[in-house]
């Protein structure tokens, strides 16, 4: 765990902001943290790793809005099983977006799990991209902040006690992976929660 940690922490150091963007863009959540907890020590300016982290989120998004409304379905069918989303959860969501596309677009960016299948969902639906990419882009600034909050404390943390503790970088990304896996699980929670009001 301490040595992925700091392959991490190496690359994102070596590569610096333009490495940062293309892995943000395929897991978000745990890159963000970590390039937040290095600019709060110095190796980053975090208003950068925020507009970065924003940036990578909505193009993710965008990509599977453009899949959803080129392919539709026809991309649900034949993709669907490696990401999680089936014909049944599109139709779920598809209800939602009758009346609440942005709301539905705000909501699953910043608290569920099911974001992958509602922008997908959003552009089989032709949901209209200027809205989308508003909406979109509203949840992913109060997403990432949160992230980069939560990676920079990690950071002061790291430099308050790391004169104490010889085992500092383990406890730190066990920290920020234990960090993960209550917001993975938190969010499936609210998906559940989203899909059985559907």
């Amino acid at each position: 765990m301490e040595q992925t940690g700091q392959h991490i922490f190496e690359f994102l150091r070596h590569y610096g902001y333009w490495g940062m963007l293309p892995l943000m863009i395929i897991e978000g959540p745990v890159v963000t943290i970590l390039a937040a907890m290095l600019a709060s020590l110095g190796a980053f300016f975090w208003p950068f790793v925020l507009i970065l982290s924003i940036l990578g989120d909505t193009l993710g998004d965008v990509m599977l809005y453009v899949a959803g409304r080129k392919w539709g379905m026809g991309f649900v069918r034949n993709f669907g099983k490696y990401i999680g989303i089936t014909e049944d959860l599109v139709a779920k969501l598809g209800r939602h977006f009758e009346k609440h596309g942005g709301k539905t677009i705000f909501a699953v960016k910043s608290t569920t799990g099911l974001c992958w299948a509602t922008f997908t969902t959003a552009g089989i639906v032709k949901m209209d991209f200027k809205k989308f990419l508003r909406y979109s882009l509203l949840g992913g600034v109060v997403w990432s902040g949160f992230l980069v909050a939560m990676g920079y404390f990690y950071g002061y943390l790291w430099k308050s006690i790391k004169q104490y503790l010889s085992w500092v970088g383990w406890l730190v990304f066990a920290v920020v992976v234990i960090s993960f896996i209550v917001i993975t699980i938190y969010k499936k929670r609210q998906a559940k929660d989203f899909l059985t009001q559907a």
